[in-house]
Formats: C-alpha cells, sequence, structure tokens
C-alpha cells in the first residue's frame, strides 16, 4: 500500500468518525459507551462546522472520490440537524 493510498483511508475514516460522532450528537444513534441516546446539538453544530471547514482547507488537494464524500456527508448532517433542531421549536 502506497502512503497516498493509506492517507486515502486515513482520511476517510477521519471523516466517518466526525461524521457518527455528530449524528450521535443529535440523538440520531446511541451512544455505544452508554447505550443510551444523547442530545448535545450544540455539539453536534460544532463537529458539523470542524467537517464543513475541513472540506473548504482541503478543496483542491483531495480526490474527486474524497470531496463527494465530504460533500455527502457534511449534507446529511445539515438536514439531520435541522430536524433536530425543528424538534425543539415545536409546542410538546
Amino acid at each position: 500500500m502506497t502512503d497516498s493510498e493509506k492517507h486515502q483511508i486515513l482520511f476517510a475514516q477521519l471523516i466517518a468518525s466526525l461524521h457518527a460522532g455528530a449524528l450521535q450528537q443529535m440523538g440520531k444513534v446511541k451512544n455505544p459507551q452508554t447505550d443510551a441516546v444523547e442530545r448535545n446539538l450544540e455539539q453536534a453544530e460544532f463537529t458539523i462546522d470542524m467537517i464543513d471547514m475541513l472540506a473548504e482547507k482541503t478543496k483542491g488537494n483531495i480526490t474527486p472520490e474524497e470531496e463527494k464524500l465530504l460533500s455527502t456527508m457534511v449534507r446529511e448532517l445539515k438536514l439531520n440537524y435541522v430536524d433536530e433542531k425543528s424538534k425543539d421549536q415545536k409546542p410538546q
């Protein structure tokens, strides 16, 4: 495996890890350590902003596949975030 291939795999794993963390922070998936759904939208927003920043900072320096992975994950997370945020504004 070349260094370039290794870096592509590590980059994808980093983005996937941040993505999973953001979903967990939004309460979309259980925390594997506590087996409970935990929700912290402020932290989720921070994580989404980090992935968004990575997309901007790496633009032109990653493969088209990596760019697609980043944009797809950011878009999905933003849609989920808006969905979760709207739940706070609905009357109980």
